[in-house]
């Protein structure tokens, strides 16, 4: 892919987003992490239109979560959503809801990873030590190793197409290679991460399920209340998002059209990296053989560290996974 510039960023913005696509999912159970507001509520509303069996809202904040329950009810009169709480920053929520999802029977069609933070000048770490960053990342394959035959669905949540990581020595470890004191630069190699992951992970799955990533484009958010933290700030970014933003339902339908739609080129889709509606290349590093090294390293990385978190993940990886 030739090199973006903030001219193609422009441009870019100025397309009409494709309208939304349906489809019957009558029999369908539906998670969407982080549904209680911007795409992911958005998201949640277009499934709700088509007929699910079930849709669970995974959400951090009970009270929000319930508020956006009783809205999607009231806004879309599906009257089979249920909430459940999940905290991504912390390790032992994200096995709970494996848990409880696991004992509820298990069965899922189609999971959207929606949910997010966009980090702070400050470096910051969750409750378990990492940084902040790591709900984009690794805390999606305990609930994805652990669900079984599943359409997972990572969103990569600000328009960048994913490019570089700083040269890794071979001998050291990624995930400290590259923290930085640059935190809205660490968000953006959270996106780089998340194209990893979903290559890796649709490479160790049979063909009936599709992982991909989703670019929703530049949208208003309440994820970038983050970073207004000072009124010059606060109005810059008021400014640009009126001027260039899609709105949160516009986003939200790149959402739904990678968990129902392509069906045409389901080859393309494995593995994928949506936008506009369409699978489009990545970026050059990402396809090198730099690239795939690394992407290699991280996944083998991730399954060791998150295998000290639940020791039930090598032998699912083991039983689920074509190879190690």
């Amino acid at each position: 892919m030739p090199k973006r510039s903030f001219l193609t960023f422009l441009q870019d913005q100025r397309k009409t987003m494709p309208p939304v696509v349906k489809a019957d999912l009558s029999g369908k159970t539906v998670i969407v992490v982080g549904a209680n507001t911007g795409l992911g509520f958005q998201a949640t509303k277009h499934f709700a239109t088509m007929n699910p069996e079930r849709i669970i809202m995974a959400c951090r904040n009970e009270e929000r979560g319930q508020a956006a329950l009783e809205r999607l009810k009231a806004e879309t009169g599906y009257q089979k959503a249920e909430l459940w709480l999940v905290d991504l920053s912390r390790f032992s929520s994200v096995t709970a809801f494996g848990n409880k999802f696991e004992a509820d029977g298990g069965r899922l069609d189609i999971l959207v990873l929606n949910a997010g933070v966009m980090p702070t000048k400050e470096y910051r770490t969750t409750v378990d030590g990492w940084e902040s960053s790591d709900v984009h990342h690794w805390a999606n394959l305990p609930k994805t190793v652990t669900d079984g035959d599943i359409l997972a669905t990572l969103s990569s949540k600000e328009y960048c197409t994913p490019r570089y990581l700083p040269p890794i020595p071979v001998d050291r470890t990624i995930f400290i290679c590259t923290i930085s004191n640059m935190q809205i630069e660490r968000y953006k190699v959270t996106k780089l991460l998340n194209v990893f992951f979903s290559r890796s992970l649709q490479s160790r799955l049979p063909e009936s399920i599709i992982v991909d990533a989703i670019n929703p484009g530049f949208c208003q958010s309440e994820l970038r209340r983050s970073i207004t933290d000072t009124w010059y700030m606060a109005l810059a970014d008021w400014v640009t998002v009126k001027l260039l933003g899609y709105s949160t339902e516009e986003g939200s339908r790149q959402l739904v059209w990678a968990a129902v739609g392509g069906g045409e080129d389901e080859k393309r889709l494995r593995g994928g990296y949506v936008s506009f509606s369409e699978i489009v290349e990545v970026s050059d590093y990402a396809m090198s053989e730099a690239g795939m090294k690394v992407q290699e390293k991280i996944w083998t990385e991730l399954v060791d560290i998150l295998s000290k978190v639940d020791e039930r993940i090598p032998q699912v990886i083991e039983s689920c996974l074509s190879r190690d």
